[in-house]
């Protein structure tokens, strides 16, 4: 573990700090007091050395090996200066009118930002605080110390917010402020983690410590050792109908009260250990529906797939089907599983199938598993790309592994609803019994189907599955 420890100055006790002024411990020319002098820096040395190594948790933060400290301690190299303003905007302007605005906000960065001590200290006005680069999924760990009536926090992917503010300030509480920091206050009214779960704040004048877990939309917090956001989604303050940006960077929210920043690291989260992560949340309930080693529980075109080594992948030719699917029938279920897919690949899952026929027609549904952004597909209908309910809902795109990687998928189906979350970011919430308009005005008589079998409708490409899970719901 790597010790990311605050620049703290360390004072020496007056009682034993040698100055040539202080007869009891510096004698000019008698070599008694230069053997008192050097035995009493001996002891100043022992007392700087035991007051460095004993940091207190908010001193000092424990992080992976593999951790990156965003903030240097000593100068403002990595961060720039940008207000409350929405990225569409941004990535809408030139690239002559960035680079002004970016000029522009740096200079108040400067005027209202300083360093003292290895801390990060704003005078509570001015642009926030922005990293240079751009975070994905990622743990985060952060110190601040406040004022009393000072609002702040930190936004994730460009967008607001981890609360910060005083919890103290009953004019706030109307809105929630009596309920402590560490909630995603711009969330929709009444939407999970909005407000924080516990009070958490240490009294002013302290140092409180973050640590923050996203992965896609899902977000947690934990406030000074205490869980107060669990799984939450962060919703898109810029735009409530777009999932929450794929990347973006972290900013230092300033609103009208000092507030210092220390012990600041990242550590972004590669493909597997995000699935893993997913995996591992609100598990209960699930069972395998693949054994691993061969399609046992399972029927259709069979031949189409092989097992290896835990994986089911689609062996079928180019231009032919494969559907297979589970022996069992489900009504209202969750699946969970993990899909690969190569260059250009098709394939499907198949909801509520009758086992024959068009997946996509005759069960209630197919639901796309594509790479969407290979070129051969940039002219498909937005309701035929990765996660859409074929022909009928388009799904949100962008949040895709790169091809090659591993993703983890969730899809809900109840009643005639099916939610798809893609990599921790819900890409599609949609009613087929409210769908009208149909791709090509073909018709989907299945969608209405209120049971049938789990399955895969291959397409003669290599795509891969694996930690197939399923929970039958009420």
């Amino acid at each position: 573990m790597a010790r990311l420890d605050a620049q703290m100055p360390v004072r020496q006790p007056e009682h034993v700090r040698a100055t040539p002024t202080n007869p009891a411990t510096f004698h000019h020319g008698n070599q008694l007091g230069v053997i008192i002098m050097i035995s009493r820096l001996k002891l100043i040395a022992l007392l700087v050395a035991s007051t460095t190594c004993l940091c207190s948790p908010a001193e000092a933060v424990e992080v992976p090996d593999n951790a990156t400290a965003i903030f240097n301690g000593n100068n403002l190299e990595g961060w720039h200066g940008m207000s409350h303003f929405s990225p569409y905007k941004l990535l809408a302007m030139s690239k002559e009118d960035r680079a002004e605005k970016r000029a522009t906000d740096l200079e108040d960065l400067k005027k209202h930002w300083t360093i003292e001590n290895g801390e990060l200290v704003n005078d509570g006005h001015g642009v926030f605080a922005t990293t240079d680069q751009n975070f994905g999924d990622l743990e985060l760990w952060i110190d601040y110390k406040t004022v009393p009536l000072a609002d702040s926090g930190i936004y994730l992917r460009g967008s607001p917010q981890v609360q910060i503010w005083d919890s103290t300030e009953e004019a706030k509480w109307k809105i929630g402020g009596d309920k402590g920091s560490g909630g995603l206050w711009n969330n929709s009214p009444g939407a999970p983690g909005k407000d924080p779960s516990q009070l958490a704040d240490k009294p002013f004048g302290e140092w409180n410590r973050f640590h923050i877990v996203q992965v896609g939309s899902r977000t947690t917090v934990t406030l000074n050792d205490k869980l107060v956001v669990d799984y939450a989604i962060m919703e898109n303050y810029w735009d409530r109908t777009k999932p929450l940006p794929r990347t973006g960077p972290i900013q230092l929210q300033t609103h009208g009260g000092e507030i210092r920043w220390r012990n600041m690291a990242a550590r972004e989260f590669s493909a597997e250990e995000a699935n893993s992560y997913l995996a591992s949340k609100n598990a209960e309930g699930y069972e395998s529906i693949f054994n691993g080693e061969n399609l046992e529980g399972w029927s259709g075109d069979v031949e189409a797939y092989e097992v290896r080594e835990g994986v089911i992948a689609c062996v079928c030719k180019p231009g032919h089907g494969g559907n297979i699917y589970t022996d069992q029938e489900y009504t209202n279920f969750a699946i969970r599983l993990e899909f690969k897919l190569p260059p250009g690949g098709n394939n499907g899952l198949a909801i509520r199938y009758p086992g024959k026929g068009d997946a996509s027609k005759k069960g209630m549904c197919e639901l796309q598993v594509l790479d969407s952004e290979h070129p051969k597909y940039a002219d498909l209908d937005d309701r035929q790309y990765h996660g859409s309910i074929y022909g009928m809902i388009p799904a949100a795109r962008g949040y895709l592994r790169p091809t090659g990687e591993w993703n983890f998928q969730e899809v809900t189906v109840r009643g005639s609803t099916i939610k798809v979350e893609l990599n921790g970011v819900v890409i599609l919430d949609g009613d087929v019994s409210k769908v009208t308009e149909f791709m090509g005005d073909s018709k989907y008589p299945g969608k209405n189907r209120a049971s049938g079998h789990f399955g895969f409708a291959g397409h003669g490409d290599p795509v891969e599955f694996r930690n197939i899970k399923i929970k039958q719901l009420d």
